[in-house]
C-alpha cells in the first residue's frame, strides 16, 4: 500500500499541475515592503490567489479530482463552507459535468450566488460545513454521484499543492510561507511540494483551532467552528491525510483573532486596493498582530488565498 508521501510526492504534484495547467490561472506574485503597514522593514511576497479562477485556490484541487478520476454518469458531489463549492461548480461547469453542492447557512451570499452563477444544483444544510457534508454523503449513497472532498482526498492535496510550484517558481528567494488553514489540505498540498526547504507556518483563527488541537492531540479531533472566517476555515476538525503530511513538514501553527482578520482585510484595501475574504486575509492578520513576528532579514511569504465576498466598506 502507498503512503501518504508517496502519494502526495513533489513529483505527483507536477504531473498534476501539467494535468490542470490549462484550466488554472497562473496568479500573480507581489512584493511590498512591510514598512508600508508599519511593521518595520522587511521585504513580504504575496500569492494573490483570489484572483484565481472561482477566487480561490480551491480550484486547484476541484480540477485535479475531475481530471484524475473516473467521473460517473451521476456527476459529482461536494460539501463545502463556500469555496470549494464554488471550485467544484465551475471545475464542472468547464468540463461539461453535472455537480450538487452542498452548504451550511453560514456560507457568504457572493459564495452561494457563485456555485448558482456556475449552474451546479445547490442546497444549503445545516449550520456548518460538517452538517453539509453529511448531507453530501447522503447523496453519494443514494445516486452513486463521485464525492470531491474539500481537503481529506489526494487529488485534492495535489492540486493544492501546484500553488506551491508556482509560487517556489515565481518568488525562490523566500524562507518563510504563511498559509491559511481550514482543513489543511493547501497547507498540506504546499509543504509537501516544499519538503521542509521552507518554514511553512499554518494561521488559523482562534475561533477555528483544528490544527492546533490536532497537534496538541496527535491526531485529527473535534474542535470548535466559529467566527468571522467560518465559511472557509471552520471545519470541524483537519483532514487525516493532510495531518500526516503536517506533522512532517510544516514548522508551526500560529492563532489569529477575529478583530485581526478584520483589520487585516482592512489594510490589505487601505494600502493595496486588495479586497480578501476573512479566510484570504488570515495570513496577513498573522503578521499585522503579531502571532507571528519575522527576525531580521526574512524573507516572509504569504498566501492571500481567496476574495469571494460581498461588497466591503473601510471608512
Amino acid at each position: 500500500m502507498l503512503s501518504v508521501s508517496d502519494t502526495i510526492s513533489p513529483e505527483n504534484i507536477a504531473r498534476c499541475e501539467e494535468l490542470i495547467r490549462p484550466y488554472i490561472r497562473r496568479t500573480p506574485v507581489m512584493e511590498v515592503d512591510t514598512a508600508d503597514f508599519g511593521l518595520g522593514s522587511n521585504r513580504l511576497c504575496l500569492k494573490l490567489e483570489l484572483f484565481q479562477h472561482s477566487g480561490s485556490f480551491k480550484v486547484r484541487g476541484a480540477f485535479a479530482n475531475l481530471l484524475m478520476r473516473a467521473v460517473p454518469v451521476a456527476g459529482v458531489v461536494a460539501a463545502s463552507g463556500g469555496n470549494h463549492g464554488v471550485a467544484v461548480a465551475y471545475a464542472a461547469m468547464k468540463l461539461k459535468v453535472p455537480a450538487k453542492i452542498f452548504v451550511p447557512s453560514v456560507a457568504s451570499p457572493a459564495k452561494i450566488a457563485n456555485i448558482r452563477e456556475h449552474g451546479a444544483d445547490l442546497v444549503i444544510e445545516g449550520d456548518r460545513y460538517a452538517d453539509a457534508l453529511a448531507a453530501s454523503e447522503a447523496w453519494v449513497e443514494k445516486t452513486g454521484a463521485m464525492p470531491v472532498h474539500a481537503f481529506d482526498q489526494d487529488e485534492t492535496i495535489l492540486g493544492q499543492g501546484t500553488l506551491g510550484m508556482e509560487l517556489e517558481e515565481q518568488a525562490p528567494q523566500i524562507d518563510t510561507l504563511l498559509v491559511a488553514v481550514g482543513g489543511g489540505g493547501l497547507i498540506a498540498g504546499i509543504a509537501a511540494w516544499y519538503g521542509g526547504r521552507i518554514k511553512v507556518v499554518g494561521v488559523e483563527p482562534a475561533a477555528a483551532p483544528t490544527l492546533t488541537k490536532a497537534i496538541a492531540a496527535g491526531r485529527p479531533v473535534d474542535a470548535e467552528a466559529g467566527g468571522v472566517a467560518a465559511d472557509s476555515l471552520a471545519p470541524r476538525r483537519v483532514g487525516e491525510r493532510g495531518f500526516l503530511i503536517v506533522k512532517q513538514y510544516v514548522h508551526s501553527v500560529v492563532l489569529v483573532a477575529d478583530d485581526a482578520i478584520v483589520a487585516a482585510q482592512k489594510a490589505l484595501w487601505q494600502t493595496l486596493r486588495i479586497v480578501a475574504e476573512p479566510g484570504g486575509a488570515a495570513t496577513f492578520s498573522a503578521l499585522l498582530s503579531g502571532a507571528y513576528r519575522p527576525k531580521a532579514g526574512e524573507r516572509v511569504g504569504i498566501v492571500i488565498c481567496g476574495g469571494n465576498t460581498t461588497a466591503v466598506h473601510f471608512d
